[in-house]
């Protein structure tokens, strides 16, 4: 089996009104029938900022637009601007411009710091934007804020992990390639473990479960291919932590951005003679869970492995350039994003079809995903780099796995039920916050193609 390498490299004149006028306003508008074009790039739906004309009280203004028209405010200006921040209904935001105490009202918009996650090196830690996109910074780890590192094992089987990069815990590893060591000559692995664990310190990028114990499994060549029997080796090795003597070493989440032909026969490789198969099975249930990602070749995953085999959590990729949701911007932070489209699926996701493969799908970023990188110098100056692919989506969702167990919210369950638990709770979390969805989702499908709904880092 030579493997699919997912990851792709690189890089009118008003009256005053009455709070009785008022009210009439909002009914009439009530009423009458808005139409929702295609949201301006950049602007925040559903978000204004209320300058009130001198002399009039923010306070009281801000107060009573709240309790009439239930426009929550977000901010209050009092100093450079007299005027507050909130969110509003067409109907409110229409009552509000016709209060003669109101100056203008605008939209909010996004604005960026220029010095976070640049396609470079940044000179201080930053959040990348699909660590955002998923609410890592209200994770039980608040990536970002300097709090410290999660204390679980996660396996990265792949072309290895750059074993000195200064963002990144390597607790250790294993070649199944006949080499002596599991350091990355590629940049794949390192790319992926930066993603699940990079350390929440002051350098570089932050990872969805800072600081973990990382393990490089280097089953893949420099090339970025693989034999069946080196992943074996991989699977087999990752397996042997959970029933040694040694509890410390004990891998609870192992991340397989790799995959080849396959199919799943319902019975763990039994009958189609699958050892993939097999020993994954045996894997899961020493109490392991496997986070695997979907493919690159916009197709249906039923044919490739280990992304059919129903005991894994499979992984598809949407696009998100500016960690916000709403397709706010369509601009791609790199060259392999290109084409891609902010905050839906992306082009050359795998995704599922029939409801057994439906049942373990979810999905993360994977385009233009700023991590750590190896292989071009150890200084640190060439250690960060963009790669999209479903490659760069499994690692979220292998974080997010480490979270929940690490935060205790997973913690007891067998690998089944913590994958039941993640695909669930992203489910309930899209549907009680549909804003926090993407098209191709449930809510938002595409006929014939299943990408599940969106991984939460903030739920853990």
């Amino acid at each position: 089996m030579r493997s699919i390498r997912f990851g792709r490299r690189k890089i009118v004149r008003t009256t005053r009104l009455t709070p009785g006028s008022l009210r009439a306003v909002i009914i009439l508008l009530a009423i009458t029938s808005f139409s929702a074009g295609r949201a301006t790039a950049g602007v925040i739906p559903g978000q204004y900022i209320v300058v009130l004309k001198d002399g009039a009280d923010s306070t009281a203004v801000a107060a009573e637009h709240a309790r009439m028209l239930g426009a929550p405010i977000l901010f209050r200006y009092q100093h450079a601007l007299n005027g507050y921040a909130t969110q509003l209904a067409p109907a409110a935001l229409a009552a509000i411009q016709a209060d003669n105490r109101v100056l203008f009202v605008s939209e909010d918009r996004e604005m960026f710091v220029n010095t976070i996650c640049p396609g470079q090196a940044p000179s201080v830690q930053c959040i990348p934007a699909d660590i955002d996109r998923i609410d890592g910074e209200h994770s039980s780890t608040r990536s970002g804020n300097g709090r410290g590192s999660v204390n679980i094992n996660v396996a990265v089987l792949d072309t290895g992990i750059d074993v000195d990069h200064p963002d990144l815990t390597v607790a250790g590893g294993v070649n199944c390639l006949a080499h002596k060591t599991f350091d990355d000559p590629n940049g794949h692995g390192t790319n992926v473990a930066g993603i699940i664990g990079a350390r929440d310190n002051n350098i570089g990028v932050v990872g969805v479960a800072p600081g973990a114990r990382l393990w490089a499994v280097r089953v893949c060549n420099k090339n970025g291919n693989c034999n069946l029997s080196s992943v074996l080796c991989g699977v087999d090795w990752v397996t042997s932590t959970r029933i040694d003597s040694d509890p410390s070493n004990d891998i609870s989440v192992a991340n397989m951005s790799l995959g080849g032909n396959g199919q799943d026969d319902g019975n763990c490789g039994k009958t189609n003679k699958d050892a993939a198969h097999l020993a994954i099975c045996h894997s899961v249930a020493a109490g392991v869970v496997y986070v695997v990602a979907a493919g690159n070749d916009a197709v249906d995953f039923q044919d490739s492995i280990p992304a059919a085999y129903d005991e894994v959590l499979t992984v598809t990729a949407m696009a998100d350039f500016d960690g916000k949701p709403g397709g706010l911007t369509n601009v791609a932070t790199c060259n392999s994003g290109q084409g891609q489209i902010d905050d839906t699926f992306t082009g050359f996701s795998n995704f599922a079809t029939v409801p057994s493969d439906q049942a373990h799908t979810i999905a993360a970023p994977g385009a233009c995903i700023f991590s750590t990188s190896c292989c071009l110098t150890k200084a640190l100056t060439a250690g960060y780099e963009f790669w999209t692919g479903t490659s760069q989506a499994s690692p979220h969702v292998a974080g997010v796995v480490a979270l929940c167990i690490a935060s205790g919210a997973c913690g007891g369950m067998t690998p089944a039920q913590v994958i039941q638990k993640i695909v669930s709770d992203a489910a309930d979390y899209s549907n009680d916050h549909p804003k926090y969805s993407f098209v191709g989702d449930p809510l938002h499908p595409v006929p014939d193609k299943y990408y599940g709904y969106l991984i939460r880092a903030g739920a853990y």
